[in-house]
């Protein structure tokens, strides 16, 4: 498996960038390895009990002057379900999924703005305080 750019953004807000190739949404830790530390440390376990989201991104830096678009392209076919996810800290995020479950730890939703950095977040579900389809 290729190494997967991660964003992991605890709830306490703390952040770390870096790369991971063991995340599974059935597992309750994976491993990442940050960018800003020696490649020759071992890699940091993650446990998603504590995590708001994990942003699985195009790169570590972004656009910042990138406005995320807040509903699909028009004649873009959105697989799943849409969904607007409010998050306990207010972020707002707007996507599909192919499954939503809040009984489940988490679950995958593909952002609305396909240009912006986000390819995917896995948004863990004891983090979110509404979900609302679109």
């Amino acid at each position: 498996m290729q190494p997967a750019k991660v964003v992991v953004r605890y709830e306490n807000g703390r952040i770390i960038k870096g790369y991971t190739q063991d995340f599974l949404p059935t597992k309750p830790s994976f491993l990442v390895r940050p960018i800003d530390i020696d490649t020759s440390i071992d890699p940091v376990e993650v446990f998603i009990r504590d995590l708001k989201a994990v942003f699985f991104v195009r790169d570590f830096v972004g656009d910042p002057n990138h406005m995320d678009r807040k509903n699909f392209s028009d004649g873009v076919d959105a697989a799943g379900i849409l969904l607007q996810v409010t998050f306990k800290d207010g972020e707002v995020i707007i996507g599909s999924t192919l499954s939503y479950d809040p009984q489940r730890p988490g679950f995958f939703i593909l952002p609305a703005d396909a240009k912006g950095n986000n390819l995917g977040i896995f948004v863990v579900s004891h983090s979110v305080i509404q979900v609302i389809y679109v």
